[in-house]
């Protein structure tokens, strides 16, 4: 089966449920240059990736061959999804790619997107239509098929029978565009906008007339949009306000990409362009769970239980429920978390934690575990392979029994990383957070300490810090509270400097 696939204009809030559903199950994906390629990240990471994206005179791959790719992959039997930006069938040349499909007899189902012609005026607190202003809309190509001998554009027409006029891909024919109208009778002074990168943080939006739009002060991609409805961008801007007190800001996320969508959500409703970059990824431990099954298939010995961190948390319940064991098999323990997130984790599952900490580290839980763990107690500690041991031997020392269940392992992720030491030098990020010592450790690896330097670094806790202090490097700000809104918290308050 083949899905052609809108991917929306930007924003990968835009992104469909049923383009995430199909995205989660292909075998190979064939994308465009995205404006968000953060939403690949919904395919499954050993999925083929091919990209054959195309920029102004620099095509990737030419259509035909686009077309011929995606006949070759359905015929071997793969599960195959077509990623285009915005709607596949508005000037994405879908149309084609689907009737080549068709001719050969292959599946196919078309995922329509959100376009841009709608979306990026709307972001722009510009509606299209509105019952007193503009009864129709035009969406129209700034960017002809190249063969055609002539344009197969009424000109005459559009200046005078369509309220709002929405001009897509054509930013160096957009003055050709501005004659064409006022030439067949529409008003000069009819207002204008020119919306740069729509949908995205760094949207910027100019308001105009049709005479004199500034179009040398706009590179692609842009949409042009020609009516009365732009004047109503001064009441109902949105987007590109004070409420997005980030806007403009470029963050790099380091966290393992199963958890960075909970850091990279929360920056994104602040404004920011957030970068994912997961420098660190979770597998299974060495020892391929035999441990932590052996302390399972005992679960009723330990008076005790401590879970470190949610993927723990995770991790254990599956290896809990692949045991035949539910949530029950805990009921002699008492549980305790290293702090809130890992509780609400747990909750999850159906139990209230007995200890969560003031503070959310091994030496915070150690100090509440004082006077309560009972000499020759024994205890189950399911956590990371690669954790400190400052726990298990306080807990030792205590006079605990202590058994260390790895649950899983971070590894390295080696991902481009070149480019994101040029990146990182370059300046292009005003802030990267670490939200444990192996992002940092992984990272240095990557790209070296003086790269790190160049970009204000923004960290979970005191031993993450320290962690970034054994490369010469003072973090900007370290989280008030050491967890994912505290890392926030953290990043707008060095961005902005807003102590509220």
């Amino acid at each position: 089966m083949v899905y052609l696939i809108g991917a929306g204009p930007g924003d990968p809030g835009l992104l469909t449920l049923a383009a995430k559903e199909y995205l989660s199950m292909a075998d190979a994906v064939v994308y465009d240059r995205l404006a968000n390629g953060s939403i690949l990240n919904f395919a499954p990471p050993d999925a083929e990736f091919i990209y054959v994206g195309k920029a102004a005179g620099n095509h990737a791959m030419p259509q035909e061959e686009i077309n011929e790719l995606l006949a070759r992959l359905a015929k071997e039997k793969k599960c195959v999804v077509r990623l285009k930006g915005g709607d596949p069938f508005v000037f994405g040349r879908g149309g084609e790619e689907a009737l080549r499909l068709k001719a050969e007899n292959l599946p196919f189902v078309i995922v329509p997107g959100v376009t841009s012609a709608v979306a990026v005026p709307a972001y722009a607190g510009i509606p299209v239509t509105h019952r007193r202003v503009a009864a129709s809309f035009a969406v129209v190509t700034g960017h002809e098929d190249p063969t055609k001998n002539e344009s197969a554009l009424n000109w005459a027409h559009l200046a005078k029978a369509v309220d709002t006029l929405v001009f897509l891909m054509g930013v160096k024919n957009l003055p050709l565009i501005a004659e064409q109208l006022i030439a067949n009778g529409k008003d000069p002074d009819t207002p204008a906008a020119l919306i740069r990168c729509g949908t995205r943080p760094d949207q910027e939006t100019i308001v105009t007339t049709l005479a004199k739009a500034p179009f040398e002060q706009i590179k692609p991609p842009a949409v042009f949009v020609v009516g009365e409805t732009v004047n109503l961008r001064q009441e109902l801007r949105w987007f590109d306000t004070a409420a997005r007190p980030l806007l403009g800001k470029k963050i790099l996320v380091t966290r393992a990409r199963e958890q960075a969508s909970a850091l990279s959500r929360q920056l994104s409703e602040l404004g920011a362009e957030v970068c994912e970059y997961p420098v660190i990824k979770i597998a299974p431990p060495a020892d391929d769970f035999a441990a932590l099954d052996k302390a399972v298939g005992e679960i009723g010995i330990y008076k005790r239980i401590i879970f470190t961190s949610v993927n723990g948390v995770a991790g254990f319940f599956e290896r809990l429920l692949a045991a035949d064991k539910d949530a029950r098999a805990l009921s002699g323990a008492k549980i305790a978390v290293i702090g809130k997130a890992t509780a609400e984790k747990l909750k999850s599952y159906g139990i209230v934690a007995d200890t969560v900490p003031q503070e959310f580290c091994a030496e915070g839980l150690i100090d509440a575990l004082k006077g309560e763990v009972v000499r020759g107690e024994k205890i189950l500690l399911a956590r990371a392979a690669e954790a400190r041991d400052v726990l298990p031997k306080a807990l030792t020392e205590m006079g605990a029994l202590v058994t260390v269940a790895p649950v899983y392992r971070t590894l390295k992720t080696e991902e481009n990383a070149q480019s994101l030491k040029r990146r990182l030098t370059d300046g292009e990020f005003s802030a990267v957070t670490f939200t444990s010592s192996s992002t940092v450790h992984n990272l240095a690896e990557m790209v070296g300490g003086e790269a790190l330097k160049c970009c204000p670094a923004v960290v979970i806790g005191p031993v993450t810090a320290a962690t970034l202090a054994e490369y010469g490097i003072p973090p900007a700000a370290q989280a008030a509270e050491y967890t994912i809104a505290g890392v926030v918290a953290a990043v707008k308050k060095i961005l902005t400097e807003d102590v509220s």
